[in-house]
């Protein structure tokens, strides 16, 4: 897989039921790769290991005045520099085109898992976590999938340059193959307390991150309220924490690496004292001294290798853990359905509360509890949080269809939809009928003053489509923002719209002009409001109340405010002391209206029976 290639037609079904099962799935998909990396790293690490037989040759030609043989000592020397320069520059390629393609392949899949779960992710997953796993975590595995193939060349390296010692020089060869094995497995007793501080280290700074994303998320709030100097100390606790896990991580590396140093040292100085005993007795020669000298001295290079791959394990797998058990998630019903990808048109409806939206109507539906209005407003657009009985869609199951298939027939848009970073063009590139222009919706979501500030804010934009949004609209107000995501959805014009309190954040005139460009829009559409608001209740053609995971009334708004206390209660904000003196009002004795004197009477026989 070459970078240019990217991104992958199909990055694959990742085994998310472990952290190192995930990264187990990831080599195999680039097993091309790895062999490829594995094979140029082969031919840089025997050619740097090749160089002190080479040396210790000319040296021996040297002594034996043989200017042939000196030559073709300097001919070898030349050819293994041009292999080593050779090997790392296509080493260093390889290595980093299989980063790249297995952080693009994670960032794939976490995508497709992302799209997969919609709105339900960030009710299971902390938004924090998954910004962690999409950015840091990523690299840490895309590094261990890197050094796998180095690590392995310079193991095998290793195994043949000390095989070669033996057969070279027997009595040094030996001291060489028994002392390099105790090098690479000297730190292997620290690398499980280095692991448990590396997983600390990356908790904590998983901590921090989900801390400061949610911290910026809720910036405009938290000043509104003087709360941002609070939750900037607990960053800043979070971030010391962070500080000094990082300290007591790096020592333990630091101790890891010291001791790669030391160990190698000291083989060194018992090679040399040993070898120099050698010679004085004649049993070697100066070249072959030099040459093992220089051998054992080379190896270190490769053995770095070995406190590499370690390191680059105990951070990558947390990283694949809270990777895999993001990609563990799954959806209350299957992606692929088990009906044909058709759009069905109907009436919708809800058999676990007996919800009913005709087709071609503006329904508004009424919920105390907007948790329950948000569970509903999911479960009408096929994307149930648990399985359970499936919304009907002109008698077809929404549950059943695929999942692509479902997402045309019903847009659902919760109460805090997202806005992408770019232009307003961008953001209303998205699947439509065609049959409604981005002007028709900008006017009936009454964006003109959104568009006026986007356009001052964007000098060089000379059509208010092509100016700028910021990350997630943060330069914009709640109302805006809410404004602007209404619009897309209704440029999308879908068969059925699901609106979870569209106009939460914008003021009563322009909730009053919004409604009206609701129903003008949507007329012989079916369109289904989740909402408390007068304004957009007296417009609507039938109004649903949902109390207790069940219809309780349906009716028109000014029929249902008269009619219905429930219905009362939830619309105007109703205390339930004055609907009890309202109740009590109108149900005074032997039927006529009650006076303020029985009302009073009745609450005091109330608190005496209490």
């Amino acid at each position: 897989m070459r970078i240019q290639d990217l991104p992958y037609q199909d990055p694959g079904v990742p085994d998310a039921r472990s952290g190192p099962r995930f990264l187990w799935w990831l080599g195999r998909n680039q097993l091309g790769g790895q062999f490829k990396s594995l094979a140029w790293g082969l031919l840089h690490f025997t050619s740097v290991a090749g160089l002190p037989f080479c040396v210790g040759f000319a040296i021996e030609a040297v002594v034996d005045r043989s200017g042939t043989r000196l030559a073709l000592a300097g001919g070898l020397l030349a050819l293994c520099g041009f292999a080593v320069a050779l090997g790392d520059t296509f080493l260093h390629r390889a290595a980093v085109t299989n980063w790249i393609t297995a952080a693009a392949r994670v960032q794939q899949v976490l995508a497709r898992k992302t799209a997969q779960l919609g709105s339900a992710l960030t009710r299971r997953v902390a938004a924090g976590e998954v910004v962690a796993v999409s950015t840091g975590d990523v690299e840490k595995i895309g590094w261990f999938v890197e050094a796998v193939s180095r690590f392995t060349a310079a193991a095998l390296t290793v195994v043949l340059v000390c095989v070669g010692l033996v057969f070279y020089q027997p009595a040094l060869g030996i001291v060489v193959a028994v002392g390099v094995p105790v090098l690479a497995l000297a730190v292997l007793p620290l690398l499980p307390r280095a692991t448990r501080r590396a997983d600390v280290q990356r908790e904590k700074a998983g901590r921090a991150t989900e801390l400061a994303s949610d911290t910026v998320a809720g910036l405009r709030v938290l000043r509104g309220i003087g709360g941002e100097d609070l939750f900037l100390e607990r960053y800043r606790r979070a971030s010391q924490e962070v500080r000094h896990a990082a300290v007591r991580s790096a020592r333990m590396w630091a101790l890891i690496s010291g001791i790669q140093v030391l160990l190698p040292g000291l083989l060194m100085i018992a090679v040399v004292w040993y070898g120099v005993g050698l010679a004085r007795d004649g049993r070697i020669t100066v070249g072959e001294l030099v040459t093992v000298y220089s051998a054992v001295m080379l190896l270190t290079y490769p053995l770095r290798h070995f406190d590499e791959i370690a390191m680059a394990y105990s951070f990558s797998r947390p990283s694949a853990k809270r990777a895999a058990r993001v990609l563990s998630l799954e959806r209350a019903t299957d992606t692929e359905g088990s009906r044909e990808a058709v759009t069905p048109s109907g009436d919708l409806y809800d058999p676990a509360t007996g919800l009913l939206a005709p087709a071609g109507c503006l329904t508004a539906v009424v919920c105390g509890d907007p948790d329950a209005a948000g569970r509903l407003a999911e479960r009408l657009g096929g994307h149930a949080p648990e399985k359970g009985t499936s919304a009907l869609l002109g008698g077809v199951p929404l549950d059943e269809l695929p999942l692509d298939a479902a997402r045309t027939a019903v847009l659902v848009q919760d109460k805090d939809p997202v806005l992408l970073s770019g232009t307003l063009r961008e953001l209303f590139d998205v699947p439509a009928s065609g049959e409604v222009t981005a002007e028709e919706a900008l006017d009936a979501a009454q964006c003109g003053d959104v568009l006026e500030a986007l356009a001052q804010g964007s000098l060089h934009a000379e059509d208010p489509l092509d100016a700028r949004i910021t990350e997630r609209g943060r330069s914009l107000s709640g109302g805006q923002r809410q404004r602007l995501a209404l619009a897309r959805s209704l440029i999308t014009d879908p068969e059925v719209l699901v609106l979870d309190e569209p106009t939460s954040a914008v003021d009563s005139h322009t909730e009053a002009r919004i409604a009206q460009g609701i129903r003008s829009l949507r007329t012989g559409r079916t369109t289904v409001v989740f909402t408390s608001s007068p304004l957009l209740l007296d417009l609507a053609e039938r109004v649903v109340l949902v109390r207790d995971g069940e219809v309780a009334a349906v009716g028109v708004h000014r029929e249902l405010v008269h009619k219905e206390p429930r219905y009362r209660a939830v619309v105007t904000r109703e205390t339930d002391e004055e609907a009890a003196v309202e109740a009590a009002m109108d149900s005074g004795p032997k039927g006529r209206k009650a006076t303020l004197s029985d009302v009073l009477d009745e609450l005091e026989e109330i608190e005496e029976t209490a």
